[in-house]
Order: structure tokens, then sequence, then C-alpha cells
């Protein structure tokens, strides 16, 4: 788990928003597309966009999301994307410089962007609590690459879902969409105001609560024994805060004998998650 001592190192680029002067490709009259236009909201550019394959993909495919309010593709994405869905999916052609325009700076966006309708969250009645089921729990963790990286992770483990807090923690669109590879669609979430207060409840839902702390006598696979499991996560660089700690039925360390200090946060919940994947 994270010590305090770790600190975030993922870099982010300043937005702006440059000139554009690339014309749109493509022909309105026989495509399902229109001539590409300003996009003229608040907020930074690329806030509440996707971008990449593998995450348009996904949340196209997604059944439990709205008509997309904008798709935007190259000429090559555009044919990927009629033979993916047919003509189903209306979508606007542009070169990739003016995709780019769209995005952060830096965006890599593989010539596909989507604006989606929103994804509801869900509720922490949602997350059945069956013997080996595992719940994440993301205390203030706010680096979108980080939170990305352990939504794969927990795609990948099957976990049953994730909790974040309301306030303290990124958007699932922009760069933590493109980290998670489509697996925000995949891996439901709960959005709560006091996660203290969500570990209660958890529990009285049949969750038995173990938070990941590097100072935590008790070994992660001693601390795991097959029940319905909340694991509990800390933030990049403060760790666990005390009172959510103390809600936690109890506090384990992923052991490194290499004598190094701490994991990246999204590296610890890999090794976590795996743990708890494995038969009691």
């Amino acid at each position: 788990m994270a010590s305090p001592r770790e600190r975030n190192d993922a870099r982010k680029g300043a937005n702006f928003r440059p000139k554009s002067g690339a014309k749109p490709q493509g022909n309105p009259q026989d495509k399902p597309y229109s001539r590409p236009r300003q996009d003229r909201r608040a907020g930074p550019p690329g806030d509440d966009w996707i971008w990449g394959w593998h995450a348009v993909e996904a949340a196209l495919a997604n059944p439990k999301r709205e008509k997309p309010q904008r798709l935007v593709v190259t000429p090559d994405k555009a044919r990927q994307v009629e033979a993916k869905f047919g003509r189903k999916v209306n979508f606007e052609v542009a070169d990739a410089h003016q995709i780019g325009l769209l995005l952060p700076q830096g965006a890599v966006h593989q010539g596909v962007a989507l604006r989606p309708a929103p994804l509801e969250d869900v509720d922490l009645e949602a997350f059945e609590a069956r013997p080996g089921a595992v719940v994440l729990v993301l205390d203030q963790v706010t680096d979108p690459q980080n939170v990305g990286a352990i939504l794969r992770s927990a795609a990948a483990f099957g976990v049953a879902g994730m909790v974040l807090q309301d306030r303290h923690a990124p958007k699932l669109t922009g760069a933590l969409a493109k980290a998670a590879a489509g697996a925000v669609e995949r891996v439901p979430v709960a959005r709560v105001v006091n996660l203290s207060r969500a570990l209660d409840d958890l529990s009285k839902l049949g969750w038995r609560t173990v938070g990941l702390a590097g100072e935590a006598d008790l070994g992660l696979a001693q601390a795991l024994n097959g029940e319905p499991t909340v694991l509990v996560m800390g933030s990049e660089g403060e760790g666990l805060r005390r009172l959510v700690a103390e809600h936690c039925d109890d506090l384990a360390k992923i052991p490194m004998p290499g004598d190094f200090e701490s994991l990246n946060v999204s590296a610890a919940a890999a090794i976590a998650l795996y743990e708890a994947s494995r038969p009691r």
C-alpha cells in the first residue's frame, strides 16, 4: 500500500484551445455524419469526452448508456465504426488535428473521440455479498491515470463494484477512461458523500472491510478468508485517512521483502485484487 511519503508523479499538460483551420472530410449526403462544429460548452476542453478506440468502442456497446451526444472520427475510424455498429451510430468525420482540438493537449485519441451520455452510478445495495466477492473502495485517490488503471485491474479480476467519494474522485471520462481501456463500462461504480458511513452500510449488507496500510502488522493473505470483502485503498499521497481506517474491520499490508518503501496505488490495487481472487 502507498506510504505517506509516496507522491503522485503523473504529468499533466496544460489545457489549450488552438485555432482551427482543417476542413472536415467525408460526404454528409451519403454518410451518417455531419460537418464537425466548434464545441462552445463551458469548462476545459475534453473534460467530458472519452477517446481511444477501446474506451469508445466499449462505451458505444454499453446498453446502459443512452445515445451519445457526439462522436467524432477520422475517415479510417469511420469505416471501423460502421463495420462494428452499422448505421445506428451517427458520427462526424474530421482529421486527427481537428479531433485533437476538442481534447486536452497530448490526448492520444487514435482517431476517435466520444462525448457520451452520462453513465448512471449504482447504489451500494447493488453489490452482491457472495462468498469470494470483492468491492474496491478508493479513499480520495484523485489521479485519473491511477483510477483508470485500478478500474482496469478491477474488471480483470471480476470485482463486484467500486466505491468513490463524490467530491474527491475524477470523472469517469477523459484520461481515466483511456487508462481504463473499456473497464469504465464493466465495473459498477457507486459514488458516496461519506466513505466512513459507506463502510458501515456495506458492513450491514454483509461485507467485511480490510484497509490496506503499510504500517499494519497483518499481511494481506492472512486478512483474507473468502468472505465478501471490501478492500480499501488510500490516496496516492497520504494513504488511508484515520477515520476511514477506524471503520475497517482489519488493516493489512502487502509484504515487500525487497525493502522498498511503497508501491504506486494502482500497482498495490492490482496485487491486492490478485491476492483476494485466490481460493481460500
